[in-house]
């Protein structure tokens, strides 16, 4: 503990909220020790089942973990502030956002009737039609559809599935490189990270392995267009997988199919392959419009209870226009003809990308979605000397835990010719920077 700050208080709640001034203001940090519980209730004057309700406390709310004989630590602060993007400069083409191209986005049309009148969806949280809707979309893919929910997006369902099954100091496996929302995530929830890497197939079996071995109860992982390296999996891997996980069958595997459509990839889904607790979630935002905060996902019937369950004590369901919205488009033509053009575009100039780096001896990822992976030596030498030729590209740390250095460069709306004058850039700028800094 921070030898500046005495705990004070006499009741549990006057100790916990003790400790949380502490935190908020500072005079705590991320990884400071808390008393041991029998020696703070000496030096309050008070019994050891009060503090050790405090303490309890406090790790429901996130504030603090316990670590077994390392005793109770002030828990770490989430990296949000870190992960962010920067601003991108005026006046430099943005390859950094990991955006859809606008111009395969369809116009977003609300239903023309509403509800009416103000009443409770909560006795029917989903449109039967949307539900039908989404388990012929995700049947077609060999997702087991018996049960199905919807959520405010990936990112809001993944919370909810995560914060319902685990405890704060609870560790989840990630991609490394993975999407840094989700990086962000977790840690927000109170949670640890542990790294798993990743290849052009996605998650690596051992690496899995040795991440449940250490006590990881959650996976998060992505079958297709893999964010920020680009890979996916492929029927021997998706298998390998599956044969992990079935040795772990507490694990809650949660699948994060974000760029379905467009991912030009099949899906190799362990929905599929016999896992006691599993969710794939699927989102449209992507290539429907970044305004459509909506996910289905399709789960084992103890996790959809649980995702539920919290959703009906907080927003209670999914807005009805969105849904309605969301139900209009998929089942479109016009629709269905421009998502089915993006997917062509990104896989063209996805290719063209890796291909025209490759060329200059770039050994670049990106085998589905929209980005690409280059790994470089010096991020911030590659990212500043890209920027100097009018190319703004992601440095590689915001999707890092402990994968080597890279630069993600969001080739969705990079046009070949485009792709083949940055490839051409990016191998020059590498070339300085082996001048400056050595090979």
């Amino acid at each position: 503990m921070a030898a500046q700050y005495s705990i004070e208080g006499t009741t549990a709640r006057a100790i916990a909220a003790s400790v949380e001034r502490a935190v908020s203001g500072g005079a705590l940090g991320p990884g400071d020790a808390l008393p041991p519980v029998r020696r703070l209730a000496g030096e309050l004057g008070v019994s050891p089942g009060t503090v050790a309700t405090a303490y309890k406390e406090l790790r429901g709310r996130g504030v603090v973990v316990t670590r077994g004989r390392g005793g109770t630590a002030v828990a770490a602060a989430p990296a949000v502030a870190s992960r962010r993007p920067p601003k991108v400069p005026e006046g430099l083409r943005d390859l950094a956002g990991g955006h859809p191209d606008p111009a395969f986005l369809p116009d977003l049309m609300p239903p023309a009737q509403l509800s009416p009148g103000a009443r409770s969806h909560r006795s029917a949280p989903r449109l039967p039609e949307l539900e039908e809707a989404v388990r012929s979309w995700l049947g077609a893919d060999a997702v087991p559809v018996e049960h199905i929910t919807f959520a405010h997006g990936a990112l809001d369902c993944v919370a909810r599935l995560l914060s319902v099954e685990l405890r704060p100091g609870d560790a989840v496996a990630m991609e490394d490189p993975g999407y840094h929302h989700l990086l962000d995530l977790v840690q927000a929830l109170g949670l640890r990270t542990a790294a798993v890497a990743v290849d052009d197939e996605g998650m690596r079996p051992e690496a899995l392995s040795a991440a449940l071995r250490a006590g990881a109860r959650a996976v998060v992982l992505s079958p297709r267009a893999q964010n920020p390296y680009g890979g996916c999996f492929s029927a021997r891997r998706r298998d390998a997988l599956a044969e992990v996980l079935r040795s772990a069958p507490e694990v809650l595997t949660v699948e994060n199919d974000h760029a379905a459509e467009i991912a030009g990839a099949p899906l190799r889904s362990l929905a599929s392959a016999g896992l006691e607790r599993w969710a794939h979630v699927r989102t449209v935002t992507k290539y429907l419009g970044t305004d459509l905060r909506w996910a289905a996902a399709a789960c084992d019937p103890t996790t959809l209870a649980r995702h539920d369950g919290r959703l009906l004590l907080t927003s209670g369901w999914i807005s009805h226009v969105l849904q309605r919205t969301v139900l209009g488009l998929l089942g479109d033509p016009a629709t269905s003809a421009q998502v089915a053009a993006a997917r062509a575009a990104y896989a063209e100039r996805r290719r063209t990308l890796v291909a025209a780096l490759a060329s200059h001896g770039i050994a670049a990822h990106g085998v589905s979605g929209m980005n690409v992976w280059a790994p470089v030596r010096d991020e911030s030498a590659a990212v500043n000397g890209l920027r100097s030729r009018g190319w703004w590209v992601a440095a590689g740390a915001r999707f890092r835990i402990a994968s080597g250095p890279g630069v993600r460069i969001t080739a969705a709306g990079l046009e070949p010719a485009d792709g083949v004058r940055l490839a051409s850039d990016f191998a020059e700028v590498l070339g300085e920077s082996e001048a400056t800094y050595g090979g």
